[in-house]
């Protein structure tokens, strides 16, 4: 994920106390480093309603409440900040297509593919060196039924970065559901291997457990 804010602010024993945006930002930062993703929205929120009229920053507060109202699973809040966020000026370049990365997140969280793949369309123009943004494209396609465009975008993104447990996993699962088993044994390990503790190693294990139990015989008729 991408933060618009210097995390030094972490390094502080505590926030200021004024009502301020700095001290919303950095109690902001200060839960989500503890993982109270919906904590850290909210104060970038508040941050955000504390910024001077016409401050661009305002804007980058709400990218950044947005992508942590994703990460607390909560999408439709996510996709309400981050609207504001896209209707202001204040996200230049990468920023802006962050955001349009986030708003189809939450847009495919709440089941809405077609606007998913509008903002990621959008987003790309800026992201497009990007490895999680074609991994998200391929997992959304798969979604969309549309194995070829799967099957390109989760190419791209191991091009960009080859040693992702979460892209490989996810490269061996569209092997998987275009009949190829074998391709997705070798993608499952490598994504174990890569990263054997985090999700994608994990998922991977458990998809190779799997494949290697036997197939269960059709029920009798």
């Amino acid at each position: 994920m991408i933060f618009f804010f210097a995390a030094a602010a972490l390094a502080a024993a505590e926030c200021p106390s004024e009502a301020t945006a700095q001290a919303a930002v950095c109690k902001a930062l200060v839960a989500e480093k503890s993982g109270q993703f919906a904590a850290a929205a909210a104060e970038f929120e508040t941050a955000a309603g504390r910024a001077k009229p016409g401050d661009p920053a305002a804007d980058r507060m709400l990218a950044a409440a947005g992508n942590m109202w994703i990460a607390a699973n909560e999408p439709a809040k996510a996709a309400l900040a981050l609207d504001k966020a896209l209707a202001g000026s204040g996200l230049l370049a990468d920023q802006r297509g962050s955001a349009l990365l986030d708003r189809a997140r939450a847009a495919e969280a709440q089941n809405d593919l077609k606007s998913a793949r509008a903002r990621l369309t959008e987003a790309m123009s800026s992201i497009a060196e990007d490895p999680f943004a074609w991994y998200f494209s391929a997992a959304l396609a798969v979604r969309e039924n549309d194995l070829k465009t799967a099957d390109a975008a989760i190419l791209k993104a191991m091009t960009l970065a080859p040693n992702d447990a979460d892209i490989l996993f996810e490269a061996g699962h569209i092997a998987q559901l275009a009949g190829d088993e074998a391709k997705a044994r070798d993608l499952w390990q490598k994504a174990v291997a890569a990263n054997p503790a985090g999700p994608g190693g994990t998922a991977a294990r458990k998809a190779l457990d799997l494949l290697a139990q036997p197939a269960q015989p059709a029920p009798a008729k």
